[in-house]
């Protein structure tokens, strides 16, 4: 967890194309149930590679989306991507916990390619040390100020309070942890797709070994299609989800959307060699989808024939509870892979 300061949150995802909002209630240890759901679009221009360009429009957004699925709760958690957030495992001398405390910006300053006056900070001690090392490994959290500032300021506008401020990656790992049984042997990608950014964390051992952000989503999509076909963004957004526009039918888009598909898989193979090539594990086993742009038709066809291995979209909801009576079932398996983020941040214990 990068930051927060209380407990009981609600889990809201602050997408560039839409806004995502999870509450979850803990009924026994790992079990959830599912209280408040929804998605709220979002105008292109709202938030552009990850950054937030007009704050109003977020704004808005996050009260409409709380107003319509009755969020009375206050504290909310949310999470950051993209260029300005650092994650690097390092190796420091072992020293005691406060100790640590007092250096780990010095530490930072070594890895850190931006002023570190200008970040945010956070570390999580992932080993003391073997027997006869005098080291110990750390995993170490940079996201540019600024960055932060702006999301938790927008929550801040709502009347809301930024409780935890985590990273994508993370919060995905989470919503996997909750639905799925680690196993030990396996090497597992979880990518999540979103519009603008996608998300590599890869899990060896039962925990994460590699990461990573591309620059390269769902807009990718979009704008083939727009380009292709002289459509406009909500046109090809239709498009992209299966629907025939005007002379344009989801068959027709089909070339386009596995050519930029291919791209995709371009992406992640250049994550993977690199994984490979600086990694004591062996090769990845199975790729778990996650994200609005993993339900782009076809996708998961083309990432399993191009690297052999199961691929498999994940959903967040898997094992929550929930009362049919309370929500339209088909409608939250439909929306289900782009919640992963926003349940990721639900089931997080402030604190921790």
């Amino acid at each position: 967890m990068f930051w927060s300061r209380s407990k009981g949150v609600i889990g809201l995802d602050v997408g560039s194309s839409a806004i995502k909002l999870v509450e979850l209630k803990e009924r026994k240890a790992g079990e959830f149930n599912l209280v408040r759901v929804g998605v709220e679009p979002l105008s292109p221009e709202a938030i552009v590679d990850g950054s937030i360009m007009d704050s109003s429009l977020v704004v808005d957004a996050i009260q409409k989306l709380s107003q319509e699925t009755g969020a009375k709760g206050t504290n909310f958690a949310t999470s950051v991507s993209g260029h300005s957030v650092i994650i690097k495992k390092i190796q420091v001398p072992a020293m005691p916990t406060a100790e640590l405390e007092e250096s780990i910006q010095w530490e930072a300053e070594q890895y850190i390619p931006f002023d570190i006056n200008d970040v945010r900070l956070d570390y999580v001690v992932l080993s003391e040390g073997m027997t006869g090392d005098d080291s110990m490994e750390v995993l170490l959290v940079a996201v540019k100020r600024d960055k932060v500032n702006d999301y938790v300021s927008v929550i801040s506008q709502c009347g809301k309070s930024p409780a935890v401020v985590d990273l994508d990656a993370f919060a995905v790992q989470n919503a996997y942890e909750v639905n799925h049984d680690l196993d030990p042997n396996k090497v597992v990608a979880l990518v999540n797709m979103g519009a603008g950014v996608t998300n590599i964390n890869i899990l060896a051992h039962g925990a994460t070994v590699f990461w990573r952000d591309i620059s390269f989503g769902g807009n990718q999509f979009t704008e083939a299609l727009q380009r292709e076909y002289n459509l406009s963004f909500d046109q090809a957004e239709r498009v992209k989800r299966g629907e025939q526009v005007e002379e344009c039918s989801a068959a027709e888009a089909r070339a386009v959307l596995d050519s930029v598909s291919a791209e995709m898989a371009s992406e992640i193979q250049k994550t993977f060699d690199f994984f490979a090539a600086t990694a004591a594990e062996d090769s990845v086993d199975e790729l778990m989808l996650s994200g609005g742009c993993a339900q782009t038709p076809n996708l998961q066809s083309v990432l399993q024939e191009r690297f052999g291995v199961r691929t498999e979209l994940m959903n967040p909801l898997r094992r929550i509870h929930y009362r049919e009576s309370d929500f339209d079932s088909q409608w939250l398996q439909s929306i289900a892979p782009m919640l992963t983020v926003a349940v990721g941040l639900a089931v997080r214990k402030v604190g921790e």
